[in-house]
């Protein structure tokens, strides 16, 4: 009733402040759109796509249903519509099985083939700070890439089911469906969700003083090129990758064989701490020919149970820097 109530006065409104009313769900839609595409960049554009023509048809909408079910209803399709050829982004891991020490690099895939990193969500305006510990739990790498093997409406019903807690007859008006549908289209996703047997890491917790101890000795570690500490800080089963190449690792042991025939390509390396996907991250920066540091790439690390159980170096993301809040050099 407070969506038809809002937006029955929007049409007695100017255009800015009809506009700067949709605007408080654009948080909560990047959330959505991220999920079902597995792109930063591409959640933004549909987002934007979706408040444009939500603008431009409030006249026909006319307050027959609640505000945000039309707004997802648009936001549903136009990511289908940018799914159209089925393509799903991934990990390393959902594409190739792990590497060995050793093994003759492979060649790096397309960007549109990954599973893009996204900065913290931002919070609408007067949202409760614990909004943004529940979008950290279900935004992990492990997690979007799995949503990408069920299918499109799958996905839709699952996110906004168990992710976004809309009911299910918001769900049902957002996808022009019945609530019985949305039952069983939930019960279906959730058992292949579960077929995938997705480990999520522990959110991002700067007030967890275990883990800020944690990756307090991981920066320590690599910075100080000490590969012995670091691997030391590894799950045995952890996982290392750096798209965009298809190669990656599994075990603590095989990591430690990589690291240390490195060549001491990382040597003098510094980290900048920042949050991706929910997950503790860092901006990594290489010393530069000219003095200072440049930026190399953007680490996303998994931690569970007091230990470091994936690394997810992104090679290519150093455009992406400024949307993290990392700095374009370091002195």
């Amino acid at each position: 009733m407070a969506d038809l109530t809002a937006a029955t006065r929007h049409e007695q409104r100017g255009p800015a402040e009809g506009e700067s009313w949709l605007e408080r769900y654009r948080a909560e839609l990047i959330g959505y759109c991220y999920r079902m595409l597995g792109s930063a960049a591409e959640a933004e554009d549909a987002v934007q796509e979706t408040l444009t023509r939500a603008w431009q048809g409030f006249d026909a909408f006319e307050g027959r249903s609640a505000l945000r079910s039309w707004l997802y209803r648009i936001a549903t399709n136009v990511c289908l519509n940018m799914r159209k050829s089925g393509q799903r982004r991934a990990r390393p891991m959902d594409l190739a099985s792990p590497a060995v020490a050793g093994a003759p690099p492979q060649a790096a895939l397309p960007e549109a083939v990954w599973i893009e990193p996204i900065p913290d969500l931002p919070l609408a305006a007067g949202g409760d700070p614990a909004e943004l510990v529940v979008s950290r739990e279900r935004i992990s790498l492990a997690f979007v890439a799995a949503l990408q093997y069920l299918t499109p409406r799958q996905r839709a019903v699952l996110i906004m089911r168990d992710v976004l807690s809309l009911r299910a007859d918001e769900v049902a008006a957002s996808l022009d469906t019945t609530v019985a549908a949305v039952k069983s289209t939930l019960q279906r996703a959730r058992a292949a969700l579960a077929g995938r047997e997705v480990i999520e890491p522990e959110p991002y917790r700067p007030a967890d003083a275990a883990q800020r101890a944690l990756l307090a000795r991981y920066v320590d570690a690599f910075q100080r090129h000490d590969f012995d500490a670091l691997v030391a800080l590894l799950h045995e089963d952890a996982t290392m990758s750096m798209p965009p190449f298809p190669w990656w690792l599994r075990g603590r042991e095989e990591i430690r064989r990589v690291l240390l025939g490195g060549g001491g390509a990382c040597r003098g390396a510094r980290l900048v701490p920042t949050v991706a996907n929910g997950s503790p991250a860092f901006g990594q920066y290489r010393p530069s020919g000219e003095g200072g540091h440049e930026p190399f790439a953007l680490v996303v690390t998994d931690v569970s149970g007091g230990r470091i159980i994936g690394v997810t170096t992104f090679l290519e993301a150093t455009g992406l820097f400024p949307s993290f809040a990392l700095p374009p050099r370091l002195p």
